[in-house]
């Protein structure tokens, strides 16, 4: 199942903006190791994670389930990037970059919740 699945669109931009948070991630302060580092790429991790866990369990109400919680993590990211481009753990050219990665996985997502919808 996870062949099928990394070779959704929605997945591999999902798997790319996980890839991009931790490379920005590598640069916050020490001290926000175990606080905004890790919650920034833990939602980061659970939107492919949870594509993956949806299209795994083999209904249509399940996947549904699965990438509503998927969209859930992508707006919690969204949040912890603003906050962490305010904080000055990012300048707004990375932020920009990552929101623009965030918006084409949220497309992607929304696009696939509404055939998930349809079908």
């Amino acid at each position: 199942m996870y062949g099928a699945t990394h070779s959704l669109k929605v997945w591999q931009e999902a798997h790319e903006l996980v890839l991009r948070i931790y490379a920005v991630t590598k640069t916050f302060p020490k001290e926000e190791l175990y606080g905004l580092t890790s919650q920034i790429r833990r939602a980061a991790v659970s939107i492919p994670s949870n594509i993956i866990e949806g299209k795994a369990r083999g209904t249509a109400k399940e996947l549904q389930r699965f990438l509503l919680i998927a969209r859930g993590s992508l707006e919690e990211l969204k949040y912890q990037i603003l906050l962490a481009k305010d904080l000055e753990y990012m300048d707004k050219n990375t932020y920009s970059d990552i929101v623009t990665q965030a918006n084409i996985v949220g497309k992607l997502l929304n696009g696939f919740i509404v055939s998930t919808k349809q079908n």
